[in-house]
């Protein structure tokens, strides 16, 4: 960029870069706490996803950082494997991302079904819902969703003084106002100040609250030397991949990271008429940056839809933006801690309810139903799954319906019997795909063929057909060649759409291919 472009793009772009800080500062450290892990991790990722996810990005508008998409499936993991399995998962998850990039396959993440993905992020809305209503009562998530729901009424009755004699009513009074003050914005905020994030300035309030009224309740923990939580990798760390459970956790963190990233991208070049995102590069980066959070044991990131339209909503028009909102966050850390000491966990956790009750996207389920009853059931059955599960089988169901959906409707066969003006002769017509599936509809419509008939199958209006349903017509043909049937098959103008060569044999005519 040259120094004149620089000196007339710097002043917005340091404007926006405050308001990202802003938004990502609370974000970083509550998903961090969903996810299982200390904030310090969640900040970390955001400096990387910041100051050099930034700098490489193929979408130049996009901020990287922690997402709530991912917390889910990183908490899992880390309760089943440790958190210090993460390193070698997140290393292999990236290296992946950078080959795929590499290898410009970005465009084929982008197929995925628009009723799985928000399906898939449904079911982590609800998944982040209930287990962080424990965490805004001072206690520990469960296991499981569904371990959450189960033991949610003792939580609470145990967090009321009259009750179970605790203290968590405190905390939970705090992440509820942080949620009504977060509400309360998004619906009243003033034009002049829609920079500042709901997020924030919840946070901010209840803290501010929390320490005039001396509340008890868990705080943030947060190392005065950021240096203090960075867990290297070990090389003798990578031997663990070699465990098929975590192999297939890196290819999901890998998938559902790269998806989510360049929907995300697709989202922001909508909202801007700028440069466009390239996203094999942005999927290098991200790669790149997943790598880095494995060597020092952070958290995973994507490309964050939240972050990235704040971004462009301040005004910004280049990358500086999201490298300087890395800057402020690593600035913030090294020398204002102990004010992150001071922000009650269960204010993040009210970020994190209401960040998680707005995936659950009721509009995107209705608009859905435009195309018909399968999306709406694609989506309320991945959600479910993975509420009743887990994230990764979820979205495989997602996957799995959607194949089911997608052969149902590549198999669609018309076939229908038509009278020929010349006598003894008729017209088999068939429009669609005619597979295997199909060959008991038209072994029925063939027996319907009177003795002695010359029967003409052109085949222009398939989109192809294969060597089951070639080879029924041929066995009709030359089973009914001894009662005066002919088969003649007009293939003309479909050599690609044929499967194998159409055989003449008794009885069966063939037109040229």
């Amino acid at each position: 960029m040259r120094a004149a472009q620089l000196k007339a793009v710097l002043p917005r772009e340091l404007l926006a870069s405050v308001v990202v800080f802003l938004v990502a500062l609370p974000l970083c450290m509550g998903i961090a706490i969903a996810s299982g892990m200390p904030p310090a991790k969640g900040l970390i990722t955001g400096i990387i996803g910041g100051l050099v996810v930034g700098w490489l990005a193929g979408s130049p508008l996009q901020v990287s950082g922690p997402a709530a998409g991912l917390a889910v499936l990183v908490f899992e993991l880390v309760r089943q494997h440790g958190m210090l399995m993460l390193g070698p998962i997140l290393l292999l998850a990236g290296f992946l991302q950078l080959v795929a990039g590499r290898l410009r396959l970005g465009c084929w993440f982008r197929v995925t079904a628009p009723a799985v993905v928000y399906g898939m992020l449904a079911g982590i809305g609800v998944l982040i819902v209930l287990s962080q209503i424990h965490v805004m009562l001072d206690g520990a998530p469960k296991p499981s969703g569904l371990d959450n729901l189960a033991g949610f009424p003792a939580a609470l009755a145990d967090a009321i003084p009259t009750l179970g004699g605790g203290l968590g009513w405190q905390a939970g009074l705090l992440g509820l106002s942080t949620m009504l003050v977060m509400y309360a914005w998004d619906k009243l905020r003033p034009q002049k100040l829609r920079f500042v994030p709901g997020a924030l300035l919840g946070v901010g309030l209840t803290t501010v609250v929390s320490l005039v009224l001396a509340l008890q309740v868990k705080r943030v923990e947060v190392p005065e030397n950021l240096a203090d939580a960075i867990d290297w990798l070990r090389p003798s760390d990578l031997l663990n991949l070699a465990d098929p459970q975590l192999l297939i956790a890196a290819f999901a963190v890998a998938f559902i990271a790269s998806a989510e990233t360049l929907l995300s991208a697709a989202a922001v070049d909508r909202m801007h008429s700028g440069q466009r995102s390239d996203f094999d590069k942005e999927l290098s980066a991200q790669g790149v940056g997943n790598m880095l959070c494995g060597l020092v044991g952070a958290l995973p990131m994507t490309g964050v839809i939240v972050r990235s339209s704040a971004n462009v909503q301040a005004g910004a028009t280049t990358r500086l933006s999201a490298m300087f909102h890395g800057l402020w966050l690593l600035a913030f850390v090294l020398l204002l801690s102990s004010v992150l000491q001071s922000i009650p966990v269960a204010s993040l956790a009210g970020v994190l309810v209401y960040t998680g009750i707005k995936l659950v996207d009721i509009k995107a389920f209705k608009a859905l139903g435009r195309y018909g009853r399968m999306p709406m059931f694609t989506y309320a059955a991945t959600a479910l799954a993975i509420i009743f599960t887990d994230l990764l089988t979820g979205v495989l169901v997602g996957f799995g319906l959607t194949l089911v959906k997608l052969a149902f409707k590549a198999s669609r066969l018309k076939v229908s019997l038509i009278d020929l003006p010349q006598d003894g002769e008729m017209e088999l017509r068939l429009t669609g795909a005619a597979t295997f599936l199909k060959v008991p509809a038209l072994t029925q419509v063939l027996s319907t063929v009177p003795a002695g008939t010359t029967v003409h199958v052109p085949l222009s209006n398939l989109s192809y057909i294969d060597h089951s349903c070639l080879e029924l017509l041929e066995e009709w043909g030359r089973a009914n060649a001894a009662k005066g049937s002919k088969l003649v098959i007009e293939a003309r103008g479909l050599k690609r759409r044929l499967e194998g060569r159409v055989r003449t044999t008794t009885g069966i005519g063939s037109a040229a291919v």
